[in-house]
């Protein structure tokens, strides 16, 4: 086995997505991704396209940008340990949200869709994890832009008022 695929082993057992997967299954998955780098404000998806992957954040973090056609819009963050791009991968719609790097070394486990096919079938257990882990994943970053909202509300309209 490779450093490189020890180190994410060991990085994703410390992570929800795997917390209930056994060493093995964890390298099993390992072997359904492929780890991709992009620099400093490279865009990992962008507006209008379907999810052809899903993305787990293994170092640095991206952003989720909405662009009205005048000015682009920084929605959201994912943090290492979370998976993106979640929504129109398992929806098949068009991007709301173009995903860009913040980091000058952001490194992503890609899951692609025929991969997580193959998964489904030779490894339903990880498929499960992982599908909660979307559903995690998800709930983190609704609540984290609704904290947003909230605070900015506050900000504008003082306590209680609205």
């Amino acid at each position: 086995m490779s450093p490189e695929k020890i180190d994410l082993t060991q990085f994703l057992n410390q992570h929800y997505l795997c917390e209930s997967l056994t060493v093995k299954e964890v390298q099993s998955l390992l072997d359904y991704t492929e780890l991709v780098t992009f620099g400093r404000d490279d865009i990992i998806a962008d507006i209008g396209a379907i999810g052809e992957a899903l993305y787990f954040v293994v170092k640095g973090e991206a952003g989720l940008f909405y662009d009205d056609g005048t000015r682009e819009r920084e929605v959201g963050r994912m943090l290492e340990g979370e998976l993106m791009g979640e929504m129109s991968f398992f929806d098949q719609e068009p991007r709301l949200l173009r995903m860009r790097s913040l980091s000058s070394d952001t490194q992503l486990l890609k899951l692609t869709r025929p991969m997580y096919r193959r998964l489904r079938i030779e490894h339903p257990f990880i498929a499960v994890n992982l599908l909660e882990h979307a559903i995690v994943s998800l709930d983190h970053l609704v609540r984290r832009v609704s904290k947003e909202g909230a605070r900015m509300d506050n900000y504008l309209f003082g306590p209680g008022r609205r």
